[in-house]
């Protein structure tokens, strides 16, 4: 299975980071030198409500599934540069045998918060099971791509962040596929683990703090808290009965 990663041309330690990461698992990979928005001022001008590196990040992950839509494997693995791998990644990314029939994406990563996954779960060897996703779980730093699946989102319009267009089960982009969560997690960012110190700052996230922010919500009365809580509850029943559950997916 191909294995590849967007890098900007002008974050070689990034680039390092990351080969170092696959050497450490022993997993080929190919690098995809990534869209950078500071050299594509139209960028700017789209009515999306995109930022400039919001843009460029969705273009970078179309480049992708344009190339594991016109390739010879069922699937391909995409990889955002700023990846940490966990001890157990090199056998799960050398083949796809394992991955489900039916599958048009499966997650790798975890963002470590709570997302909505099935109750049931299928083991795929390893110590690794999977099961469908089908909460928002937003991150784009490590996940297998069908051919069909590129095939389709790359003939839509899409105006939405990657990680929203990928995972969000609110847009068609998403809700249109058959999504796999890996338990646990093959992966994680490395701004969310790392000590300050030794962080990878996330370039998308530098743009996103820095997008002006509607004024904050006037705060809840306690009759609105009760409401919110209750509908919380409500949810959390109506997943019960579909039997799907909340979850917080750790790394393994």
């Amino acid at each position: 299975m191909k294995c590849m990663v967007i890098n900007l041309d002008r974050s070689p330690d990034r680039l390092a980071h990351v080969t170092a990461e696959f050497a450490r698992i022993g997993v080929l990979f190919d690098r995809v030198p990534a869209i950078d928005a500071l050299h594509r001022s139209e960028f700017a001008e789209t009515s999306s409500g995109l930022t400039p590196t919001e843009v460029a990040c969705l273009m970078s992950h179309k480049v992708c599934w344009k190339i594991i839509a016109n390739g010879d494997d069922a699937f391909g693995a995409i990889f955002e540069d700023d990846i940490l791998f966990s001890e157990a990644a090199g056998p799960m990314l050398s083949h796809y045998g394992w991955i489900p029939a039916d599958a048009d994406i499966v997650k790798l990563e975890t963002y470590l918060k709570k997302t909505v996954i099935a109750m049931k779960r299928t083991s795929v060897g390893r110590a690794f099971s999977v099961a469908r996703l089908y909460g928002l779980h937003i991150g784009t730093a490590g996940y297998i791509l069908s051919k069909q699946a590129a095939r389709d989102l790359i003939s839509r319009s899409l105006d939405a962040p990657a990680d929203h267009v990928v995972f969000d089960p609110s847009l068609p982009s998403s809700s249109s596929k058959t999504i796999y969560q890996l338990l646990p997690a093959l992966c994680v960012q490395n701004d969310l683990v790392c000590e300050k110190a030794f962080r990878l700052n996330s370039l998308l996230n530098e743009e996103r703090l820095m997008k002006p922010r509607a004024n904050s919500a006037p705060k809840r009365s306690p009759t609105e808290k009760i409401v919110v809580e209750t509908r919380r509850i409500g949810r959390q029943i109506f997943d019960i009965c579909r039997l799907r559950r909340e979850k917080t997916i750790s790394l393994a």
